[in-house]
């Protein structure tokens, strides 16, 4: 849910500050500077919940927290390539690939009610896929129509 915030506010917030200072509003900058941040922001959980974001990933999966580490490192060049013009495009596709690639581990972590922020299993549960499912799917249409789609 947070990063969801995180989203909307800085989106409203790039509005605002292109307009008053390029006189314009450019919804897909904005978009992309929001998208951005909130990478920023969830790859800190990244290294600040390891141990419980490790969690989240199936028994299959080796080497879990550098899987977690690795992940938020992705996170963090996606959200300077999608603010370099030359990067932007290759950038995008490659968060779309990242966004379906992370969801097995998100329904993997609400079966098992992973509390990624405790490192417990008393998290909120399947239910949390109602959420979640429809949250990635918004997340991967924000990055293309911010990020891929031509004007």
């Amino acid at each position: 849910m947070i990063p969801l915030i995180v989203l909307l506010t800085v989106f409203c917030f790039s509005l605002l500050l292109l307009k008053l200072f390029r006189k314009s509003l450019d919804f897909a900058l904005a978009g992309r500077i929001a998208v951005s941040v909130m990478l920023l922001f969830t790859a800190v959980g990244h290294f600040a919940f390891t141990e419980g974001m490790a969690m989240m990933l199936p028994p299959f999966i080796p080497y879990k927290q550098e899987v977690v580490y690795f992940t938020g490192l992705i996170e963090i060049a996606a959200a300077f390539g999608l603010l370099i013009p030359r990067f932007r495009l290759i950038t995008a596709w490659l968060l779309v690939v990242f966004f379906i690639l992370v969801m097995p581990a998100n329904i993997y972590a609400a079966i098992e009610h992973v509390n990624y922020q405790n490192a417990t299993l008393d998290g909120n549960g399947p239910a949390y896929l109602w959420f979640r499912v429809p949250l990635q799917v918004f997340f991967i249409i924000w990055v293309y129509l911010s990020a891929i789609r031509r004007r």
